[in-house]
């Protein structure tokens, strides 16, 4: 939702000077770029890289609660799982609640594979702040934190709009 209501201000409005919008729409989209090229190193895509991350922080979730977060189709991360599952890395679980849902778990081999993608993020991020003081940075995290509080507070009367990082801010 975000990304597009980005997306559709960056088209109607060329930026004329620096534009805070194409700004964060561009930088964002150099991140994805590098992390699809690392996470091609290791035979994986981003969108494997960042289920498995969310994974490791929340354990026991289901398909669908991942498909929410990640604003996909619950097919995507099935299919994403197929993947992960046949590499050993990931395994599903019946909910003992409810047969229906599946809960996913990594596995001892994803252990591995989560420290390098560890480097290669810390690496990506040193990149990214090598020319940035460490004040500057402090200053960039809060003003990003309050322009998505302040997205959140007023988009969520528009739709379904959660916040999947809020058991990582709180």
């Amino acid at each position: 939702m975000v990304a597009a209501i980005i997306t559709l201000l960056i088209i109607c409005r060329v930026p004329q000077s620096p534009d805070l919008l194409f700004l964060l729409h561009d930088v964002a989209r150099l991140i994805r770029h590098e992390a699809d090229k690392r996470a091609a190193t290791q035979e994986m895509t981003r969108a494997q890289w960042v289920l498995l991350i969310w994974l490791q922080k929340q354990p026991g979730l289901s398909q669908k609660e991942l498909a929410e977060i990640l604003e996909v189709e619950p097919i995507t991360v099935a299919r994403l799982i197929d993947r992960l599952e046949a590499r050993g890395l990931v395994e599903r679980r019946p909910d003992p609640k409810d047969r229906r849902i599946w809960r996913l778990h990594l596995l001892p081999p994803a252990m591995p594979v989560l420290a390098e993608m560890d480097g290669e993020r810390a690496d990506i991020l040193r990149v990214l702040t090598e020319d940035v003081s460490p004040a500057l940075q402090q200053a960039m995290i809060e003003g990003l934190q309050q322009m998505k509080a302040t997205l959140l507070r007023k988009c969520r009367h528009k739709g379904p709009m959660k916040d999947s990082t809020i058991k990582e801010v709180a």
